[in-house]
């Protein structure tokens, strides 16, 4: 089975090559016109939402619940083929082709399908240490919650808090001239820090791969690269797992998002994140360290007095 698996990698990673070279030399899809026409959202009009019911089954992944609540993928989050996965993904955020075969097959892989006949169920894939990791930026960790299909609001306010970033809102076509609120890479991973932080002190169980990491990084990329980094997007798309009314992806690449580019943004991303996690804890040692002698003083000066 390893031979079949080299050779559709190998595939994927030189079809995505050409795909970067494509979007290269040609121009942009115009704006209004990222959803391709026929396709739920173009033109911005996207199907209603509506929440996931008792019964719907739901995922650790906001985008594909988002496809979900808007009956782009079947609202109860069942028996999806993984084609149809790759199809409505490629359409809705303007990922590559590449990029949507591959992902669903790896997840096939993890849930041991078959791409090309089987189905799956979106809280399927919260398989812990598949796609699904600890000190996640909106979910607590399964051994906390084992149902990943919800958000947990406290950690995706204190998140869409922290954005630092700016931007006129003249560059997004509005008329007034307030500033726009973006959730900048620093921003993002500062917190994806702070989080693996905390979920390894309160987490017995904590676990975080090097494959993990990488994964977590792609998921705070997907958020400036996908949404543009504007937290009026992001907030409701986070929060209700809802997509925006009049919202189109910001790749406006001919042929998508293509593995290559964005992992331009992941791994600078992950460095920064690796980098800050080094930094806070040994902060965080430092302070156990004075508070440690502080008390050790204390003690003594109590013994002395006595």
């Amino acid at each position: 089975m390893a031979l079949p698996k080299i050779f559709t990698d190998t595939f994927v990673f030189v079809w995505d090559f050409f795909l970067t070279l494509t979007n290269i030399v040609t121009p942009n899809l115009k704006a209004g016109h990222v959803v391709p026409s026929g396709h739920p959202g173009a033109g911005g009009k996207w199907p209603e939402y509506v929440p996931p019911g008792e019964n719907d089954s739901r995922s650790a992944c906001p985008m594909l619940n988002a496809l979900a609540n808007h009956g782009i993928l079947p609202h109860d989050g069942k028996n999806i083929p993984f084609k149809t996965m790759n199809e409505t993904v490629r359409s809705t955020y303007n990922f590559a082709p590449s990029f949507c075969y591959f992902v669903p097959n790896y997840i096939a892989r993890i849930l041991k399908k078959d791409y090309s006949k089987d189905t799956f169920d979106l809280a399927e894939i919260s398989l812990h240490n598949g796609i699904e990791h600890d000190a996640s930026l909106t979910r607590e960790d399964t051994f906390h919650q084992p149902d990943q299909g919800k958000p947990h609001i406290p950690f995706v306010e204190e998140l869409l808090g922290s954005a630092s970033g700016k931007d006129s809102k003249a560059k997004y076509g509005a008329e007034d001239s307030n500033d726009v609120v973006l959730l900048t890479a620093d921003d993002l991973a500062r917190y994806s820090a702070k989080r693996r932080i905390e979920a390894k002190a309160r987490n017995p169980e904590f676990s975080l791969s090097e494959f993990h990491k990488a994964f977590g990084s792609s998921n705070s990329a997907t958020l400036l690269r996908i949404f543009g980094s504007r937290v009026s997007d992001i907030r409701p798309f986070l929060i209700e797992e809802r997509i925006p009314d009049g919202w189109e992806p910001s790749v406006r690449s001919r042929v998508g998002l293509t593995m290559a580019v964005f992992n331009l943004t992941v791994l600078p991303l992950e460095a920064s994140t690796g980098r800050y996690t080094k930094e806070l804890t040994k902060k965080s040692a430092n302070v156990q360290e004075t508070s440690r002698v502080g008390n050790y003083g204390a003690t003594g000066m109590t013994e002395a007095n006595t």
